[in-house]
């Protein structure tokens, strides 16, 4: 009996692509929804796992400090995060997801229709492998690992 067939990187390259694509997709209406640029909500996104000083935001978003500075300052003036000192350096300001910004980003998640539709096609051992998968694909290691 032959096995799998084979599937190239070109092949799985442009299916990530694809899928990545519907997802931002979905992310950006979601966001939009709730009044907010994409790079406002993937900013939120960020921030659901803990606070992150700006300079860490802007490369994690890979925009411009400045640009970074634009967002946190409209997300703020709508109580979605707030800056405060960090703990090891008070010259650096971390910003941190205040309680409605912890809120909206919950809105987006279930507002984003298709890639939820997505999902629920998977059982719960489709689920865990395939976040086994993209954890091994996607998570930085050191070089020589």
């Amino acid at each position: 009996m032959p096995g799998p067939p084979r599937v190239g990187t070109g092949q799985l390259m442009e299916l990530l692509s694809v899928s990545l694509g519907a997802y931002y997709g979905d992310f950006t209406a979601a966001a939009a929804h709730n009044k907010l640029t994409a790079s406002q909500g993937r900013t939120l996104s960020v921030l659901r796992h803990g606070p992150a000083a700006m300079r860490v935001l802007a490369e994690t978003l890979a925009c411009d400090a400045s640009n970074m500075t634009g967002i946190v300052d409209r997300l703020e003036k709508r109580g979605l995060v707030r800056r405060e000192p960090s703990p090891g350096d008070r010259r650096v300001k971390n910003v941190v997801l205040t309680p409605e910004g912890e809120h909206v980003i919950d809105t987006i998640r279930a507002n984003m229709h298709t890639t939820l539709a997505g999902l629920a096609t998977l059982d719960d051992e489709d689920r865990a492998t395939l976040y086994a998968l993209l954890d091994r694909v996607f998570t930085t290691r050191p070089a020589g690992t």
